[in-house]
């Protein structure tokens, strides 16, 4: 934790309004390695929290805008540091090797990659790994060695298209790991730490349906998959040396509607991360005797924000939810107790309240959905409401802190957070339902969120607003499609909108990756089917529909700006045939396209696109947006 300790000492002595978003920050050695202005930089482990750093690399040599460090990696002895570097505007990236020394210099520097890690061979040499991605597909792993003895060799390259290649070194530095995986299989070979010279070892052969990561400790792998039954993440282990899949015994398993976050390896225990029913949990494993102590986290955290940690007698991790920063705690083994971050305390504890409800979709299933309020709002119904969407991947609906989320939950919003099938909130099975020809599953969950809120006292149609990025507005198009009048107005970013036409297009950089998802309607007939029926393109009407605003960015690869043109123009000429038939007095409601510079997919942290879409909802729905404004000023910097 003492990496981060200048971090809490803000959170600590400053008011929480003054929150920011900290970039890659690594501790290797006696060293801190982060960004500081446009510098890569390092500082002794103590001096952390001063100005007494070292400038390792400017950033504006590269000669990009506003370029950011996206992830650190030291080498093993520290000769060398190796930071990959993005900007806002774009989802390219390039990764630097700068030589440590007297005077740092920059050794090498690599176009589009995504996975990189450090290795030292039996030669006491440092070896770089490295994956290159290429029309946002990462199928080329390569390895680079510096100074007197230079080299840089493609090693490894994945055949099948749909498929995504990244690197990950096990805790304990061991073994490096060459994950190859698509949405719902994956493969593992295994490069030996201490001889990554020789041919990887496959642990398993890929079998279709069948998930699998892998972590080390002491000679033994401990492997999180899927396989057997039921088809939810389970914890196996096996021998190094017999790494096949006839070799794997079942060590732990989760309970039923649970979701395993993230995982951690520690000397004697195996910390597991988990949601089960929409809540946080900790399950802390003795790898001595087996035994589990679970930890159930507090009821206002939504989502884990994992810390890099390199000390074996605590597993630090922070707790975040959409209207409150992140806060730390520690689990220390050998007091086998979680510690609790101390010092300021938020005011939206008590400002605030957060519920935990179930809807009843059509089929009966019971979809979880998280509601944010003021705790003295009176009148709930007579509240603007956000609902949050997206049922995708099996992906979680991100439940970050956003100050604009928290804003307007101090000027009387209720926001609320749908967990619905295809996304990954309660494991596997959640997203299994929600995809291919079940994707109509998650447009019937989201419905039935809607109008149990309605109907529990939570705002009304008039004052709903729903939002989503991506795939998400697969199903918020969907919905204004099939049942516009639950909503007043909507605001989505970089939302895929044109989903036939696109998963039919195979030049396309992600099409085939994502057949797994959508289906294939190109060679199946079913599945072409199946998508008209919910594709929001496809079923666009003359009608009434909600205002819509959409921000879109001009060289989004993951989701181009011609489908969403092509869908903005489709709906404007539903909405004026409509009113032509309406008479005189119908209101038509607005449709406002945004198109953003720049090739990356989401700029989360985007002032102008934040403050267009709260504008846009304030206006929409009738509402005075002075103090909102002036509250978000505590917040972000305009």
């Amino acid at each position: 934790m003492d990496a981060f300790e200048k971090v809490r000492t803000k959170l600590e002595t400053q008011p929480q309004e003054e929150y920011e978003i900290i970039n890659a920050e690594v501790k290797h050695g006696g060293f801190v390695y982060y960004q500081e202005g446009c510098c890569l930089v390092r500082s002794k482990d103590e001096e952390a929290d001063n100005d007494n750093y070292e400038v390792l690399f400017n950033l504006e040599e590269l000669k990009l805008d506003q370029p950011f460090i996206d992830c650190i990696r030291v080498a093993p002895d520290e000769k060398y540091v190796a930071a990959k570097i993005r900007t806002e505007d774009s989802e390219a990236s390039t990764c630097i090797v700068v030589k440590l020394s007297d005077q740092p210099v920059m050794e090498a520097s690599f176009p589009n990659v995504s996975s990189f890690e450090w290795v030292k061979d039996e030669e006491e040499e440092d070896v770089l790994f490295y994956t290159f991605q290429r029309n946002l597909r990462c199928h080329d792993v390569y390895r680079a060695t510096f100074g007197d003895n230079k080299r840089n060799e493609r090693f490894y390259t994945e055949k099948d298209p749909s498929y995504f290649v990244f690197l990950y070194l096990t805790k304990d530095s061991r073994f490096l790991t060459i994950n190859i995986m698509n949405k719902t299989t994956s493969e593992v070979w295994l490069i030996d730490g201490l001889s990554p010279w020789d041919p990887p070892v496959l642990i398993q052969k890929r079998i279709h349906g069948v998930l699998y990561y892998v972590e080390h400790r002491d000679d033994e792998l401990y492997i999180l998959t899927n396989v057997g039954e039921p088809t939810e993440f389970k914890l196996m282990r096996t021998a190094a040396d017999t790494p096949a899949i006839m070799n794997w015994d079942l060590f732990f398993t989760m309970k039923r509607n649970t979701k395993v976050v993230d995982l951690d390896m520690f000397k004697d225990h195996c910390v597991l991360f988990l949601k089960h029913s929409n809540l946080l949990y900790v399950n802390v494993i003795g790898l001595a005797d087996d035994s589990v102590r679970s930890l159930k986290l507090p009821p206002w955290a939504c989502g884990f924000i994992m810390d890099t940690n390199s000390d074996p007698k605590n597993c630090p991790f922070q707790l975040c939810s959409p209207i409150r920063p992140p806060k730390y705690y520690t689990y220390k083994f050998a007091e086998g107790k979680l510690f609790e971050e101390t010092g300021h305390e938020d005011p939206i504890t008590k400002t605030s309240r957060v519920l935990r409800l179930e809807a009843k979709s059509r089929d009966g299933k019971s979809v979880p959905m998280t509601i944010f309020h003021k705790t003295d709002s009176e009148d709930l119904q007579k509240k603007p409401l956000l609902v949050h969407v997206y049922g995708a991947y099996g992906m979680d609906l991100k439940m970050n802190f956003r100050p604009e989320r928290r804003v307007l939950v101090d000027d009387g919003w209720i926001l609320a957070y749908c967990h619905v099938r295809g996304g990954g909130e309660l494991g596997l099975q959640w997203h299994a339902d929600g995809r291919l020809t079940k994707k109509l599953n998650g447009l019937a969950d989201l419905e039935a969120c809607i109008k149990t809120l309605h109907g529990q006292g939570f705002s009304q149609p008039s004052l709903t607003t729903l939002t989503a990025f991506s795939a998400g507005g697969v199903l918020v198009g969907a919905l204004c499609n099939s049942n516009p009048e639950l909503l007043r107005a909507v605001t989505l970013e970089a939302p895929f909108l044109d989903v036939l036409n696109t998963m039919m297009d195979t030049t396309l950089p992600l099409t085939l990756e994502e057949l797994e998802e959508w289906g294939n309607p190109s060679s199946d007939e079913k599945h072409k089917n199946y998508i008209k029926r919910y594709c929001p393109y496809q079923n666009i009407k003359p009608q009434h529909y909600p205002s819509i605003h959409i921000t879109a960015y001009e060289n989004d690869e993951r989701v181009p700006l011609k489908g969403i043109v092509s869908y903005t123009e489709k709906l404007k000429e539903a909405i004026m045939e409509h009113a032509k038939d309406s008479g005189e007095g119908y209101q038509a409601p607005n449709v406002v396209l945004d198109i953003q510079p720049g090739g990356n997919h989401v700029i989360e942290d985007s002032h102008k696109k934040i403050t267009a879409q709260i504008k846009f909802l304030y206006e929409e729905l009738g509402l005075d947006s002075t103090s909102v404004f002036e509250n978000l000023k505590k917040y972000l910097k305009f």
